[in-house]
């Protein structure tokens, strides 16, 4: 085809296709609602699954709908809620704040994060930094408040405590309060409650994705317990309880009653709501001793929860990929609910075995001094002290990602204790469900228990459903008593971050070693820097897995004994291989050739409340001047500005 037929096919095609663009009508793409926002009664879970995906909408008397003028924690806050308050602390403290969109859900929803430091004083990646998340579970929507209000707290604290302004002046502080907005908003606006996203999964086994969601039958707003009379009940009502609504288990056919979930058997698998929304467990899909939920042969290790493989949730990615790629992060809390404990790593195995001593007794440390701060009763390892010295293993942990893959001081806290009783409050010897029924009526207006209530059941026949409230008792704690908690817990983290690492320059010295005849002069540099903060400028186990570098100096020598004319070297030569100089790249053998004044040291790492000090030879030619400017960079206690020293003036 030669070039004249080619040109009179582009213009006949052209000719046909201009018409039909010129009447075109380009539509904008439509924004996604969100069924939290959309006025229908109906909430709508998005993904296929053979059981019910919609479910009617609640008001939950625990919860705020709509941002109000003041930020209060005398209630949870819908995501949507959440999301108004950062946006509104984005606008009003734009030197402190930048909002951003960090991933998207598996719904699509946006996943909101907030870096806080003062923008003046450097870039936040040159900041030693921390990093807490909330609501990786969807229902534990307590550590969603605990971000919210140390945000809150942060901001409008900022200029006026000293402590706080210190903090954002010389760190950065990254916050994410819903991680999992998917579910948060399922439980919010439903009475359905989970603990994972809202992906389809089958947690039974039996094939089927999602089919038999718990209901709620009496349109109360809640899904408790149901209980009916059975003769092979396991259960009976406590005899000790004289308003029968506390029940007690005896074991297989020695009751009179069976206690089961709120619902319908909807797959006949003679069980009810065993397999409701999503399934998977964001806190198992870690990608540091991950098991899969299923193996080859029968006899190894596995994990619930766990998915396809590491990091399969874009939730749970979206936490690992941000932190890889900002490695000045050294303090992470991702916080759930409902053990009132500090809880860290290991998750396989007791600390002693796996971690290295020094590193060690800094989370022993961190330990006792958030037990301090909150009062809980356990702070420790998941493997030993979570499981009472049972030593019962979890796979694809956060806490072990955090310390053995990514050399942080990582827990993952719970807050909340369901309202686990303290003191025997009956007198009966006991500490137990009866002593908790008294602390609701006494502390909570009695709003912790829903009263049982008879309802006809399409196939059990007469049942009364009740119980304690599933999500504002047992999962979290009342409203009226959730700032305690959210506050404890959000300052345990400041009392973290304020144990950073911070340096500044201490005495840097010029001597003069020896003069020679043939008018050469050598000089020792002595340069200092101190790590006034407690932390040593890295954990060992961040050397180790090589998420840090070295603590380095960057030497550039200047003045006249620096300049050549031609084919002179310079007029100064660094002595003994006290310094090095950096290497040309490998592979790049465009890139430009390292200027012969430029050299580094790395210095390995400064312990807490400690110096670290550089020494080098220099011998200069001649007559001139010869000074340096000095720069150290640090991964994880940020960097010093260079500083200019003289070595030999005029």
């Amino acid at each position: 085809m030669n070039i004249n037929m080619k040109r009179t096919i582009i213009n006949t095609l052209a000719a046909l296709c201009l018409p039909l663009l010129a009447t075109a009508q380009v539509r904008p793409l439509e924004t996604t609602v969100f069924p939290e926002s959309d006025t229908s009664k109906i909430y709508t879970v998005a993904g296929y699954r053979h059981g019910i995906s919609f479910f009617p909408k609640v008001k939950n008397k625990h919860v705020t709908y709509e941002a109000e003028n003041e930020l209060r924690f005398d209630k949870f806050h819908s995501a949507e809620v959440i999301y108004t308050w950062m946006k509104r602390f984005a606008e009003t403290y734009p030197d402190l704040v930048d909002l951003y969109e960090i991933a998207r859900s598996y719904e699509g929803r946006p996943i909101l994060q907030m870096t806080l430091t003062r923008k003046k004083t450097g870039k936040p990646t040159d900041k030693p930094a921390a990093f807490f998340e909330g609501n990786r579970h969807s229902g534990e929507v307590t550590s969603a408040e605990s971000v919210l209000w140390l945000m809150n707290h942060l901001l409008t604290n900022y200029g006026k405590d000293d402590d706080i302004t210190h903090m954002l002046d010389r760190n950065t502080i990254y916050l994410r309060p819903v991680n999992n907005p998917d579910g948060h908003n399922m439980y919010i606006h439903t009475a359905q409650a989970n603990r994972s996203t809202v992906r389809p999964f089958d947690q039974d086994g039996d094939g089927l994705l999602d089919e038999d969601s718990p209901v709620d039958l009496n349109g109360d707003g809640n899904i408790v317990r149901m209980r009916y009379k059975d003769p092979d009940g396991d259960y009976v009502i406590d005899p000790r309880d004289a308003s029968r609504r506390i029940m007690k288990f005896v074991g297989a056919g020695k009751g009179q009653y069976k206690v089961v979930s709120e619902g319908l058997d909807h797959d006949g698998d003679g069980r009810i709501g065993e397999d409701g929304i999503g399934g998977l467990d964001l806190h198992r899909n870690y990608p540091e001793n991950w098991r899969p939920m299923t193996e080859a042969t029968g006899r190894g290790w596995t994990q619930g929860g766990a998915g396809e493989y590491p990091l399969s949730e874009t939730e749970t990615r979206a936490v690992v990929t941000f932190l890889l790629d900002n490695p000045n992060i050294y303090i992470v809390n991702s916080m759930d609910t409902r053990v009132p404990m500090h809880l860290r790593p290991p998750s396989t195995s007791k600390s002693e075995e796996r971690m290295y001593p020094e590193d060690l007794e800094w989370y022993k440390y961190f330990d006792r001094l958030g037990q301090r701060i909150t009062g809980y009763d356990k702070a420790g390892d998941v493997y030993y002290d979570y499981s009472n010295g049972a030593g019962m293993p979890l796979f694809g942990h956060g806490p072990d990602f955090g310390y053995f893959y990514y050399g942080a001081i990582w827990y993952g806290d719970e807050l909340w204790d369901n309202a686990r009783p303290k003191e025997d409050l009956n007198g009966d010897g006991e500490k137990d469900e009866l002593d908790q029924l008294i602390w609701d009526e006494r502390e909570n207006d009695a709003a912790g228990f829903i009263p049982w209530q008879e309802y006809d059941h399409p196939t059990l026949g007469k049942v009364e459903i009740g119980g304690w409230d599933p999500k504002f008792f047992n999962q979290n704690a009342p409203s009226k008593h959730l700032e305690p908690w959210i506050r404890n817990e959000a300052l345990f983290n400041l009392a973290m971050v304020g144990h950073l690492p911070a340096l500044e320059w201490k005495d840097c010295t010029v001597s003069k070693i020896k003069t020679y005849r043939n008018d050469s002069t050598d000089y020792r540099v002595r340069i200092t820097y101190r790590n006034t903060g407690r932390m040593p400028t890295a954990l060992r186990q961040a050397d180790l897995v090589k998420i840090v570098k070295p603590d380095r100096f960057d030497i550039e020598f200047t003045g006249t004994l620096t300049e050549t004319r031609g084919d002179e070297k310079p007029r100064f030569r660094v002595l003994d291989n006290t310094l090095d100089q950096p290497r040309r790249p490998r592979n790049f053998a465009a890139a430009p050739p390292v200027p012969a004044n430029r050299y580094f040291r790395e210095a390995g790492y400064a312990a807490g409340e400690s110096d670290n000090t550089l020494e080098f030879k220099v011998r200069t030619f001649g007559a001139g001047t010869l000074s340096i400017k000095a720069g150290l960079r640090t991964t994880r206690a940020g960097i010093l500005e260079a500083r200019e020293i003289d070595i030999v003036k005029e």
